[in-house]
């Protein structure tokens, strides 16, 4: 698997990222296993983890593979903190190394390669959330700084605010939602992201899992928008617009004898700015068709198809 750069830092990751929201809750220890086997031996590096992931459980359970099944220099890790379990943002100091700690505890390392800022609070001055950023990396508990699902303009103020006080832990990278059925963040994130030097690593790049064709029909028993923690997570997108893009991401498909999972992996993980897809797959089965599509290479009569459909 290919690796990239991180924006403008030293940081190389794979081009896919393994995502692991759905582990120690709907994804058990036997399937990580099998996931986290095959994400490297295929070549990937990147793994990405919250503190809330499972109500921390997730990192208890990447822990205990980095322990039992690969070892810690296969691995690029990154984790996030500032939610409170009730979803509430809290990205003061106290908090933030707080939640750092107990996140390095729960993964049993001494430090992690990549550490973001998981949300944007309105209610804590920057510069006291960018402090707490600059003693993670000064402390080793971190190399690199990020941050997820931040606005355009919330990504330059953090990034500008570190290059003005000449801080040594810089803003290497933004996260955010990015697919054919998600494509808000090449109004501001995008622009922003490029303009500061930073990379995007897009979660949820097949659209909440729309974007693979199983909701074409219905709503299949075994999926996420079949479960009650999932339902409204999934639903956004399965109107009439989204059905649009979904034919003619599988009429794509069709022509190119691929699955449709190859071809909206394919169109996300090679856009301008992109440096990995965050691929979130439930089951062993499924991070195999990630693995299986990874090396497809669009077409441009293709890719100008789907840029047309899906930019309406």
């Amino acid at each position: 698997m290919d690796q990239r750069l991180v924006g403008r830092s030293g940081l190389s990751v794979s081009r896919l990222g393994l995502g692991t929201m759905t582990w120690a809750r709907d994804t058990g220890a036997e399937e990580a296993t099998a996931q986290i086997t095959a994400f490297v031996e295929a070549g990937g590096t990147l793994i990405d983890t919250a503190d809330v992931y499972g109500g921390g459980d997730a990192e208890l359970l990447i822990g205990r593979l980095l322990r039992d099944v690969v070892r810690r220099d296969e691995l690029v890790i990154s984790t996030k903190a500032v939610l409170t379990p009730g979803g509430r943002p809290d990205a003061s100091r106290r908090h933030l190394i707080r939640a750092l700690d107990a996140s390095l505890s729960r993964l049993g390392v001494d430090d992690v390669d990549l550490w973001q800022l998981h949300a944007f609070d309105p209610d804590v001055p920057l510069e006291e959330t960018l402090a707490a950023v600059d003693l993670a990396v000064s402390s080793g508990r971190t190399a690199y700084a990020g941050v997820c699902d931040y606005a355009g303009w919330q990504l330059a103020a953090a990034a500008v605010w570190q290059r003005a006080a000449d801080s040594r832990a810089p803003i290497v990278c933004a996260q955010g939602e990015y697919s054919l059925l998600a494509r808000d963040a090449e109004q501001e994130v995008l622009p922003a992201a490029a303009h500061v030097g930073a990379g995007f690593l897009a979660w949820s790049p097949l659209g909440r899992g729309v974007l693979t064709g199983k909701y074409r029909t219905g709503i299949p028993a075994d999926s996420r928008a079949a479960t009650p923690h999932f339902a409204e997570f999934v639903r956004p997108y399965l109107d009439e617009r989204c059905r649009r893009i979904v034919e003619s991401v599988a009429t794509a498909a069709d022509g190119l004898g691929v699955s449709p999972l190859a071809v909206a992996l394919a169109w996300v993980r090679d856009r301008p700015g992109v440096s990995a897809a965050v691929v979130g797959a439930r089951t062993h089965a499924q991070l195999l068709g990630v693995l299986q599509a990874e090396q497809l290479a669009l077409p441009w009569e293709i890719r100008e198809a789907l840029d047309d459909v899906s930019d309406s």
